[in-house]
């Protein structure tokens, strides 16, 4: 891997900046200001003088340039605010002078009320339960129409263009190379054969797209408002309803299957799932492994990713990933989960 640039897309974003973003929208800070944990955006917890809407604290989420049109974004709030609507315990953006997307210094941003939470605990089958039922309300929503600027997940974007783009950046060192070719070529395989299959009848909701454990705060129950809430709408995108369901899943196969069993308890109290998806589960995990290797080294030049990442793109990472590529390949040969 090269060195970074000196030069990246956030390195304009000073906290002057950002204090000054608050303050043209007619927010005063008190000062107090904490860059939060986020790599693709750039995201920040201000307290205010004078609380907005209720809030004292607010998140800004400075948009990482060149990644989303403006319209995508909209998309994005807007999908927020009908979830909202609809009764679903996300965090949406503020409406500040009648907009919740705002530019300051060359950066789309906006602002969000602080909400607290914890990981929610995901060996608890009444958790699992309890988000399987919002995760249908989520798609009862997404369901109701399409995005029209928003991309769909799909073997194009998440393993073919990666691949190219990783091949002709030179970005696999030439010890693994070939290994990782032929790995990436008999999973690739495995994937569109398995993405294929049922594809004319499969239907596309509008999802969350990148609903891990991590993207879920959890109130305890006792308290108002108590249960899960879903922050990070940024990957959201079209896709099959499963995609919203697997990455909670974790374990060996039986572990798995009881947890998946736990949340389509709670979703099909909500809605309908179509359990022809499940054996989409192992061909979306492998589209994510191999787009999280090229969003790495794409964004090699932010600062922020090689020291977060210091193991990144050596030949040790590149084995590593051929390992798992192969482990999928198996995966996807397997009967796929079922409850």
């Amino acid at each position: 891997m090269t060195e970074p640039m000196a030069e990246h897309p956030y390195a304009e974003l000073t906290p002057d900046r950002v204090m000054d973003a608050l303050t043209e929208l007619g927010l005063w800070p008190d000062g107090r200001l904490l860059a939060l944990s986020s790599y693709e955006n750039r995201v920040y917890r201000a307290h205010l003088d004078e609380p907005v809407q209720g809030s004292s604290a607010v998140v800004l989420k400075f948009y990482r340039p060149g990644r989303w049109s403006r319209e995508q974004i909209q998309e994005e709030h807007d999908f927020a605010a009908e979830l909202l609507a609809g009764e679903v315990p996300v965090v949406a953006p503020f409406v500040l002078n009648g907009q919740t997307l705002h530019h300051s210094a060359g950066f789309d941003f906006s602002v969000s009320p602080l909400r607290g939470g914890r990981t929610p605990e995901l060996d608890d089958f009444d958790v699992l339960e309890w988000i399987g039922r919002f995760l249908a309300r989520i798609h009862t929503v997404g369901a109701a129409q399409p995005f029209m600027h928003r991309p769909t997940l799909d073997v194009q974007t998440f393993a073919l263009e990666p691949a190219e783009w990783l091949q002709t950046n030179q970005m696999i060192p030439l010890e693994v190379e070939r290994e990782w070719r032929e790995a990436f070529a008999a999973a690739l395989a495995l994937v569109q054969e398995k993405m294929a299959q049922g594809a004319a009848d499969r239907r596309l909701i509008r999802l969350h797209g990148d609903c891990h454990p991590g993207n879920i705060l959890w109130t305890p129950t006792e308290l108002p408002g108590g249960g899960p809430h879903f922050v990070d709408l940024d990957d959201a995108r079209m896709g099959p309803a499963v995609q919203d369901l697997w990455m909670l899943l974790s374990g060996d196969r039986a572990q798995r299957t009881q947890q998946l069993s736990a949340l389509l308890d709670g979703y099909d109290q909500v809605r309908d799932f179509d359990r022809a998806e499940l054996k989409l589960i192992e061909p979306l995990r492998t589209l994510r492994l191999i787009h999280y290797s090229a969003w790495l080294a794409r964004r090699w030049e932010d600062p922020i990713f090689p020291v977060n990442f210091p193991w990144f793109g050596t030949p040790d990472y590149w084995r590593g990933q051929v390992q798992m590529l192969q482990e999928q390949i198996e995966q996807m040969q397997e009967e796929p989960l079922s409850v």
